[in-house]
């Protein structure tokens, strides 16, 4: 095979390998695909609010103090369902049964963030004074678990809101 051969079949992969990757910029950017994901339970978070007057840090108890927020555990529901219903809801029966089998609620968590970043509740909601809606939408208004991230956490959005509210773009500031 001579030169120009070798140059044109160089090329002519580079061009396709260029192609894909437009491609899948464009498919992800550009697509509303969620991925749903399937929680073990109907949990109402607006009845939860509103009839039971709680907020997010009643039952995240961490999303103030660490960089972790935490999925409630079977301890912190059984906080107010322990032996007998308070409603009549076929979901707090459930409930019910993970607190007698003292077994965790086997909940999907939705939202994370990759190992070489580091995310802190506490910088954000405690220090940055942002409400839990800003990044989970009205989430107090939902009748239905978690099962898709309201914003998605990729680093555009990330770096997005840091400009918007004047916040450090360094790399050092979010990656390890």
């Amino acid at each position: 095979m001579s030169m120009p051969g070798r140059v044109k079949k160089y090329l002519a992969i580079g061009i396709m390998a260029a192609a894909v990757i437009v491609a899948s910029v464009f498919v992800r950017r550009f697509t509303s695909a969620k991925q749903i994901i399937a929680q073990p339970l109907a949990f109402n978070h607006k009845v939860h609010i509103e009839t039971a007057s709680l907020n997010c840090k009643d039952c995240h108890l961490n999303v103030e103090k660490m960089a972790v927020a935490t999925i409630p555990s079977i301890e912190v529901c059984q906080t107010c369902h322990n032996d007998e219903p308070i409603s009549k809801s076929p979901v707090e029966k459930e409930v019910l049964g993970y607190v007698a089998e003292k077994k965790e609620i086997p909940w999907i968590q939705v939202y994370s963030v990759p190992d070489h970043v580091y995310f802190s509740h506490r910088r954000h909601v405690t220090l940055g004074g942002l409400e839990c809606s800003t990044c989970h939408g009205n989430i107090a208004a939902s009748t239905a678990p978690v099962s898709f991230q309201t914003m998605p956490v990729t680093m555009e959005t990330c770096i997005n809101c840091h400009r918007q509210n004047k916040i450090s773009t360094d790399c050092l500031a979010c990656h390890k």
